[in-house]
């Protein structure tokens, strides 16, 4: 018997679907892209067309344009594009990701895109999907990686924040996701105080506000005076901003950086901050076994990071038919 071509392929413009005619998030302008979440590794301009899911749109547009044309759809879904059956699943990873099932002539692939196992307050869970054949991201992909829960972690970083009242506490944490979950998480523990907001922030913790995630009350900063000096107040602020101009208005404050990667003896110092604290938006080690045991998967592409690394394992430990699959996917947040 002969083995069915492969529904997804890897081109120059990225993962391919000719059976839909269709790339899931591609690299390059295409004709039709299908969209699993709004980072930028994942979410090009140029595109003719995008489906995605729809808490993403805000996003989507402010990141590639009000006129995109965007076809929004909900989680569980079904649309039909040629001969597949194509429906978008929760991703937990930020607002509106999705992994995407792709269905024809008795094939199922699942594009996982980024993805998290952990409860999180400003997202939708994760949803186990079965396939036939999965594409897993691998950004943690390695055993040291385990992570504590959020509200574990929000109050570690509660406690830094309230311990040294002389002087603002400047958290930085990625615009698009990390941000707004420590704000939902922290709510979740119980405070109420008011969080400041670089510009960047605010520009996409607008978007989680419409879709009703329940956070902290939160302000951009910069409606505050310029003499106000900011004393025991905290600021959340995207990396780029460390050691920028724009840190000028805060006098003598504490640093911090909330990230998966701050999990690795010395990243802290390397970057520059004072204090790390260790929470990410992609699986850790543990999540993506669960994930790739879940799906029942009997063939495993790995992307991301620690691709090599992830698919020996499952090949060597799980007898699961895996191999490292190169893209152009970033990471842009963890």
């Amino acid at each position: 018997m002969t083995e069915s071509p492969a529904l997804i392929t890897r081109t120059s413009e990225g993962l391919y679907c000719p059976a839909a005619d269709v790339w899931i998030d591609p690299w390059r302008p295409v004709s039709r892209a299908l969209i699993t979440h709004a980072h930028a590794d994942h979410a090009r301009p140029g595109c003719g067309e995008y489906w995605a899911v729809k808490d993403s749109e805000g996003v989507l547009r402010q990141r590639l344009g009000q006129t995109i044309a965007l076809n929004p759809v909900d989680y569980g879904e079904e649309l039909r594009l040629n001969r597949c059956k194509i429906s978008f699943h929760s991703a937990g990873h930020v607002l509106g990701s999705a992994q995407i099932r792709i269905e024809s002539k008795g094939q199922v692939w699942v594009v996982s895109g980024d993805y998290k196992r952990d409860h999180d307050p400003s997202c939708v869970p994760f949803e186990p999907v079965a396939c036939d054949v999965l594409i897993t991201e691998a950004t943690f992909g390695m055993p040291i990686y385990r992570w504590q829960t959020g509200a574990i972690v929000a109050k570690e970083i509660h406690d830094w924040w309230k311990g040294d009242q002389s002087r603002p506490s400047l958290l930085f944490c990625y615009a698009f996701g990390k941000a707004q979950r420590l704000l939902a998480e922290l709510k979740a523990i119980g405070v109420e105080d008011e969080i400041l907001l670089h510009g960047a922030v605010e520009s996409i913790t607008r978007h989680y506000r419409a879709a009703d995630v329940n956070m902290t009350p939160s302000r951009p900063v910069s409606e505050l005076p310029r003499h106000d000096n900011l004393a025991g107040r905290l600021v959340l602020a995207p990396p780029s901003a460390h050691r920028s101009s724009w840190m000028k208005r805060f006098k003598a404050p504490q640093t911090g950086f909330a990230s998966g990667w701050m999990a690795v003896r010395g990243a802290r110092r390397r970057r520059g901050y004072e204090r790390g604290f260790v929470l990410s938006d992609h699986a850790d080690w543990p999540g993506l076994i669960r994930t790739v045991k879940e799906s029942g998967a009997k063939k495993v592409y790995v992307t991301h990071g620690q691709s090599d690394v992830f698919a020996r394992y499952l090949r060597e430990k799980e007898a699961i038919d895996a191999q490292p699959l190169d893209t152009l996917f970033e990471g842009e947040n963890d």
